[in-house]
């Protein structure tokens, strides 16, 4: 049974299906706002984390391994009643420059899930603003608050990885990596590409007897025509 901790924001269910769907290992899944938390803990196998592009979870030493999947895009949520919200579309960081930010990701630091939490509440009642990563928005925010998209290159980015120990490290896990990075039921994780190498000898050989069998021909036949 593999034990699997992911992050919120995250939606794993369709790797979830196809794991059980095409293996026998059997999946129990856990949510939670610190995936590799609950891994170190002792409570899951493997995570699916969220960690920040540059530097990742200090936390995760030479003694895991780490699989990048994706990276999340920016995002920023606003009040309902708002002119953001009104329009629907992308904000451009200039038209937040007056807002008033409730949270935001600093630079290299982890997404704090229950600070955006207790912000966006703070957003539902018509004040300020949170910045932080787009899909953990659009499953935080309540109904008076909108999440949309943040056109802002100074926003720290985040990304979603599979870690776990090097010493658990086993067929469970691995065919759970080959499915999240889209590993089909034809591939194979040790790949052999020594069959190919050794039809082409085969091949050669083949091609120098047929050139062979022209020319002893040539020669019965010139023996015909000397007689």
């Amino acid at each position: 049974m593999l034990r699997l901790a992911f992050a919120t924001g995250t939606e794993p269910g369709k790797w979830f299906r196809r794991y059980r769907e095409n293996t026998a290992h059997g999946l129990e899944t856990i949510d939670a706002d610190d995936a590799f938390a609950t891994l170190l803990e002792g409570n899951a196998d493997l995570a699916l984390a969220r960690v920040p592009v540059d530097g990742g979870d200090p936390r995760a030493d030479d003694n895991f391994h780490r699989v990048r999947l994706y990276e999340e895009a920016p995002g920023v949520a606003v009040p309902k009643d708002s002119i953001f919200a009104e329009v629907g579309e992308d904000v451009e960081a200039s038209d937040l420059a007056d807002e008033h930010v409730n949270y935001r990701l600093g630079d290299g630091a982890m997404v704090n899930i229950p600070d955006i939490r207790t912000s966006l509440q703070v957003v539902g009642a018509n004040v300020g603003i949170v910045i932080a990563p787009r899909p953990l928005l659009k499953v935080l925010s309540k109904k008076q608050v909108v999440p949309l998209g943040l056109n802002d290159p100074t926003v720290p980015l985040t990304e979603i990885v599979l870690l776990w120990r090097k010493d658990d490290d086993c067929d469970a896990i691995q065919d759970f990596v080959g499915i999240a990075k889209g590993r089909t039921a034809n591939s194979s994780r040790q790949q052999t590409p020594k069959k190919k190498t050794k039809k082409k000898p085969e091949k050669r050989a083949t091609s120098r007897k047929n050139k062979s069998l022209p020319k002893s021909k040539k020669g019965s036949h010139r023996g015909k025509r000397r007689r």
